[in-house]
């Protein structure tokens, strides 16, 4: 089933200005225009977050649909693919949200535009609690791109969490993926976008 529809999920304190976010917003617009594409700026609550994108993606074909997550984008991914059955793939994907952000509650600024501000309210370490799944339930729908030398996540946590699903991992490389280039054909290529 080739992939007709494509969201793409950006990471804690990022945005769609991200620079993977724009480089596969460029591919899709010049390579596979007839694909559907939206990367939506998600707000801080992870219910909303999870009940915005739910909503709008609740006409889409989930047989020929798609998700790309980068870090806590990559959580979220999980859950869409999870829930809908969809091809996922995760960039550094976060593993323990719930755990690894409890120390950033309070106010945050927005990583592509330091005015913006945001509460990050201790309820929301709840939230990323009941949107945990436990192994996945089809592990050929992922592809994971893992840095070894990520440095806000241990690649040994992303790796373990996806066992079973196709993974790419990067002997160095960084949290960003900052030779996300190179990986863009793998990506495609699991992707089979029409």
């Amino acid at each position: 089933m080739r992939t007709t529809h494509l969201l793409y999920l950006h990471g804690f304190r990022s945005s769609p200005l991200s620079t993977k976010a724009q480089t596969m917003a460029a591919c899709v617009r010049e390579r596979h225009p007839q694909v559907h594409w939206w990367c939506p700026q998600l707000p801080a609550s992870p219910l909303a977050a999870m009940q915005g994108v739910m909503d709008t993606i609740a006409g889409w074909p989930h047989a020929s649909m798609a998700v790309v997550g980068s870090s806590l984008g990559g959580f979220y991914a999980t859950h869409v693919a999870e829930t809908h059955g969809c091809k996922a793939v995760l960039l550094n994907p976060a593993v323990h949200p719930a755990r690894d952000l409890a120390s950033y509650i309070g106010e945050q600024t927005s990583w592509h535009d330091p005015s913006e501000r945001f509460f990050f309210e201790p309820r929301f370490v709840d939230e990323f609690r009941a949107l945990e799944h436990g192994p996945t339930r089809r592990p050929d729908n992922y592809f994971a791109v893992i840095a070894k030398g990520d440095e806000v996540l241990d690649w040994r946590e992303m790796t373990g969490r996806y066992a079973g699903a196709r993974i790419k991992l990067l002997e160095g490389g960084d949290h960003a993926i900052s030779d996300f280039d190179a990986h863009l054909p793998d990506i495609l290529d699991f992707l089979a976008l029409v």
